[in-house]
């Protein structure tokens, strides 16, 4: 059974290849599509920090004209990833340490609820599909493979919150998901976390067997709590080396 569940999401990922996600995507208006792949870029740090988004060199690269890129653009905008002026074009907004705090403050209850009514509410066969994932993500991690981890990671994190069977928490959490992936990009990425994460991922897959609501929301509220942690060190740290930087310039 557990082999089947891990073909089966083998071939969900397949389907998840950028072949297919090309065909996908010709579904979808082509301002939605650009904005999909500017999303990813400015989670992965492909779109520079604070500096102006140089319109004509990025509509080059997408081959797209700039009227989908600028409707793209202000999806963004609304979505808090991207800062419009007036006559002065756009920038990628960067990640405070003050955001980043309120981010994990609030996500931290969110996916704890998550986790405690998904462990109470899953079905069987939802239970199956994150043993499959949470196997797969192992192997990611026993190889050190953290781009295919962190979009493994991200998506247990969303199926954890759908098997809540909560469409209120679902779509409050859904509202979140790319400034949330932002920052826990930035944990992920880093190794003093790496070996400790996992082992949060492992005793909250008990909890889920054991279907166990309060152990799984304790386990999960700790381990979204000591990413925020984490993440929150390394922006300051990134803050002081700027400012010194800075100084010794001036």
């Amino acid at each position: 059974m557990a082999l089947q569940n891990v073909r089966s999401l083998k071939q969900r990922k397949l389907l998840g290849s950028p072949q297919a996600r090309k065909v996908a995507l010709t579904r979808q208006p082509l301002n939605a599509q650009v904005a999909e792949r500017l999303r990813t870029m400015i989670v992965n740090g492909e779109m520079e920090v604070g500096k102006k988004i140089p319109f004509t060199e990025l509509a080059e690269k997408l081959g797209v004209s700039l009227t989908p890129l600028r409707e793209a653009i202000k999806i963004l905008a609304e979505e808090q990833l991207v800062e419009l002026t007036p006559n002065r074009g756009a920038r990628v907004l960067p990640v405070s340490v003050e955001e980043t705090v309120a981010l994990f403050e609030v996500i931290a209850e969110l996916e704890s609820l998550g986790a405690k009514l998904a462990a109470e509410r899953m079905t069987e066969d939802e239970l199956a599909d994150l043993e499959a994932m949470h196997a797969e993500m192992r192997e990611y991690y026993e190889t050190g493979d953290r781009e295919d981890y962190f979009e493994m990671n991200s998506r247990i994190h969303a199926a954890i919150v759908a098997y809540s069977h909560n469409p209120v928490l679902l779509h409050t959490h859904q509202k979140m998901t790319v400034r949330v992936s932002r920052v826990r990009f930035i944990a992920v990425h880093q190794n003093q976390r790496w070996a400790q994460a996992m082992q949060e991922h492992e005793d909250v897959m008990q909890a889920f067997r054991d279907k166990d609501g309060s152990r799984a929301a304790e386990i999960w509220r700790n381990h979204l709590r000591d990413s925020g942690r984490v993440t929150v060190e390394i922006l300051q740290a990134k803050e002081q080396e700027k400012q010194a930087s800075g100084a010794v310039a001036g």
